[in-house]
């Protein structure tokens, strides 16, 4: 027997201590996508991780994307799969596979791996319950607005159906489709819904799982803790530039709404979740609102 490995275990789970203390009872809302979905063994660690976070009373609520799974079932298909923005134009025979492919193949997978490690999830998406209510969205492209179809911008999100569900100690696993007034269904951006469910819940934390180590700073150097104000200063002098831009825009939205932390975080990394939350150093990048004492993991 290794008694100094032991010792070495032991000793994480004391770091881990003072976290589990401070969140129990809290919700997270954790954004998965990126290659922590197609990659087998970090699909697994992040699904124990999220369940290991209901076992020790924390409250997880996912909001998963599809782009790869929907980009193959398109192909398959052979529906060409077209963007404008980066987003994507969603026609009706294309919506109707993205509804296939996120509520009938993606959502119920991460069910299912949550349920095999024990804990009681439960799939759903903005149909249900009337979760997410939204309007069809007309962005502006090249300045003028421009209809690229069953693209929907978030109205309201009913809370209610997510807090009898964390009750019920299910683990709310929400896929991004939503509903407008007429009862059509719209695709929607899966950064977007995870921003909008953690405002409105008042969520501790909102996790996003990234294809990138955090945000970095000028000598590309990981930022590990940053306010809200010095954050928006990088994109200011364009340090934060492309794709990044709309994650932090909407990770700003959620820490003014009450959102006390926004991680942003490497999902290639087996057990990412526990690392940036329960270590004093963590591996991604915390955003707080100003004024608030910054300690990675808090």
């Amino acid at each position: 027997m290794d008694v100094n490995s032991l010792i070495k275990k032991a000793n994480i789970l004391i770091e881990a201590l003072p976290y589990i203390q401070k969140f129990s009872n809290k919700t997270f809302v954790i954004k998965y996508g990126g290659n922590a979905m197609i990659n087998e063994e970090i699909k697994a660690s992040v699904m124990e991780d999220i369940t290991l976070l209901k076992f020790i009373g924390i409250n997880p609520i996912v909001v998963h994307g599809g782009g790869p799974d929907i980009n193959k079932a398109l192909s398959d298909m052979n529906i060409e799969s077209h963007f404008k923005n980066g987003l994507r134009v969603t026609d009706e025979e294309t919506m109707r596979v993205v509804q296939m492919v996120l509520m009938g193949k993606t959502n119920k997978e991460i069910v299912s791996l949550v349920n095999c490690n024990g804990g009681k999830a439960l799939g759903l998406c903005g149909i249900d319950g009337g979760l997410i209510h939204c309007k069809k969205m007309t962005p502006e492209i090249d300045g003028k607005p421009e209809d690229i179809g069953f693209v929907g911008e978030i109205t309201k999100i009913n809370t209610h159906i997510l807090d009898h569900l964390i009750q019920d100690e299910f683990i709310p696993v929400v896929a991004p489709i939503g509903m407008d007034e007429e009862g059509n269904s719209y695709n929607i951006n899966a950064d977007t819904v995870a921003s909008a469910v953690a405002c409105a819940i008042k969520a501790e934390k909102l996790i996003t799982l990234t294809d990138v180590s955090g945000v970095k700073d000028g000598n590309d150097n990981i930022i590990y803790e940053i306010f809200q104000d010095e954050i928006l200063k990088l994109i200011e002098n364009g340090t934060i530039t492309g794709g990044m831009i709309p994650k932090i825009l909407g990770c700003l939205e959620a820490i003014d709404s009450g959102v006390n932390s926004v991680h942003i975080i490497d999902g290639r990394l087996p057990h990412c979740i526990l690392l940036e939350i329960f270590t004093h150093s963590g591996i991604g990048t915390m955003i707080k609102k100003k004024g608030l004492c910054p300690e990675q993991g808090e």
